[in-house]
C-alpha cells in the first residue's frame, strides 16, 4: 500500500491568500512611535508584546473601580475612504470609547484598538494610528496596543473598519448616574463639534445616495466641501468632564450619540423625575440642518438619529450652573442651559423637549 505524500514544496502560501505578515511587521514599527508619545507613567511595556502592561497606582484611591467601553466609528469610515483622509478618524474611535467612560465619573487610563481591513497599507494604518494617538493624547489616556486584521476575500483591499476598548478607573465613591440626580438639578448642554460619528448610513443615504452629491463639493453653508465637514472629528470631552466634576456638583453626565438626546439623557434620569428641556436653549449646526432638507427627514427622526449640536451633557447642582458655564466658556466649549429635572409620574417619559429651534 502506497502512503499518501504530503509536499512542502512550492505550493500555497499565507502571501498567496492574500496575507502579508511582512506588511504586517511594517505597519506595527511604524505605529510604535505614535504609541509611545501617548505613554503614561503607568505603562509597563511598549506595542509588540503578548499582552499589555498597566501598572495600576492603587495608592492614589481608596476605593478603585475599574470602568471598561467598546466601540467604533460606524460607517463614518465609509467617508474617510472615499475622500482617501484617514488622519482624523482615530481621533473619532478614541471619542467613543472615553465619552462613554466619563459618563459615570471615570478616568480613561488606557486604549487598544483594533483594525480590520482587506490590505495592510503600512503607511495608511499608520496614518490611521496617528490620529487615534492624537485623541489619545486629547483625552490623557494611553494607546498600550491593539490589532491589525488583514481579511482578504472578506473585504475589499482599501476597505478597514475600526473598534477600541477603553478602560479608566473612578473611586466607589465618585461614580456619577442616575442615583445622584435629583429634582431642581439644571441640564446643560455642551456643544459638539458636527454629527461626530453617529447616524452616518441615513446621511449616506440622504445626501449621496438619493442626492448624488459630491464629497469633495463646496458647500457654503460650511465653507469648505462636504467630505470635510462630515469628517469633522469628534469632540472629545473627558478632560473638561473630570475638570468640572472637581469644580462643580456634578450629579451624571450623558455623552449624546446613537440615539440623540433624548434617547442618551434618558439613560441617568431616575424614575420618577422628568428633564424638561427647551430646543430655543441652542441652534443646531447647519449641518443638520442641510440633511434634514435634502433628505425631507422628520424632526423626530433628526432628534433619534442624530446628537443636533450636543455631544455631552451635564446634570448638576443649579448654585453651580453659572460656574460651570464659566469653566466650559474658557475651556472654548460652547455651552447652555437646556433645561431641569423635575418630579414625575413613575410612567412619564424621562426627557420631555418642548419649543422648536431657532434658525432651523
Amino acid at each position: 500500500m502506497t502512503e499518501p505524500r504530503t509536499s512542502f514544496g512550492s505550493g500555497a502560501t499565507y502571501a498567496g491568500s492574500g496575507v502579508s505578515i511582512q506588511a504586517g511587521e511594517d505597519a506595527v514599527e511604524r505605529i510604535k512611535p505614535f504609541a509611545g508619545k501617548t505613554a503614561r507613567p503607568e505603562v509597563m511595556d511598549g506595542i509588540g508584546g503578548f499582552a499589555s502592561l498597566f501598572r495600576l497606582p492603587v495608592e492614589k484611591y481608596r476605593d478603585p473601580i475599574l470602568a471598561s467601553s467598546s466601540d467604533g466609528v460606524g460607517t463614518k469610515s465609509a467617508i474617510a475612504q472615499a475622500m482617501e483622509t484617514h488622519n482624523t478618524i482615530g481621533i473619532d474611535l478614541v471619542a467613543m470609547v472615553v465619552d462613554d467612560l466619563v459618563a459615570c465619573g471615570a478616568e480613561p487610563l488606557f486604549l487598544q484598538d483594533y483594525i480590520a481591513c482587506g490590505k495592510i497599507d503600512p503607511e495608511k494604518i499608520s496614518t490611521i494610528v496617528a490620529g487615534i494617538a492624537d485623541g489619545c493624547l486629547q483625552a490623557g489616556c494611553s494607546l498600550v496596543g491593539g490589532e491589525t486584521a488583514e481579511h482578504p476575500g472578506l473585504m475589499a483591499p482599501d476597505d478597514y473598519d475600526l473598534a477600541s476598548t477603553a478602560v479608566g478607573v473612578v473611586e466607589a465613591e465618585a461614580i456619577l448616574g442616575p442615583d445622584r440626580v435629583r429634582p431642581g438639578d439644571v441640564v446643560i448642554g455642551m456643544s459638539s463639534s458636527g454629527v461626530h460619528s453617529n447616524g452616518y448610513s441615513l446621511i449616506r443615504h440622504v445626501l449621496l445616495d438619493i442626492n448624488r452629491l459630491p464629497l469633495d463639493g463646496h458647500v457654503e453653508e460650511f465653507g469648505r466641501s462636504l467630505g470635510e465637514e462630515l469628517l469633522e472629528p469628534c469632540r472629545i470631552y473627558s478632560k473638561v468632564c473630570l475638570a468640572l466634576a472637581q469644580e462643580a456638583d456634578v450629579h451624571a453626565f450623558a455623552h449624546i450619540t446613537g440615539g440623540g438626546l433624548a434617547g442618551n439623557l434618558a439613560r441617568v434620569i431616575p424614575v420618577g423625575l422628568q428633564a424638561q428641556l427647551d430646543r430655543r436653549a441652542w441652534t443646531p449646526l447647519p449641518v443638520f440642518g442641510y440633511i434634514a432638507g435634502r433628505g425631507r427627514v422628520p424632526k423626530v427622526e433628526m432628534e433619534k438619529t442624530f446628537n443636533m449640536g450636543i455631544g455631552m451633557v451635564a446634570v448638576l447642582h443649579a448654585e453651580d450652573s453659572d460656574r460651570a458655564l464659566a469653566m466650559l466658556t474658557a475651556k472654548h466649549i460652547p455651552a447652555w442651559v437646556l433645561g431641569t429635572v423635575e418630579k414625575a409620574d413613575r410612567d412619564a417619559e424621562r426627557v420631555v423637549l418642548s419649543g422648536d429651534h431657532p434658525r432651523f
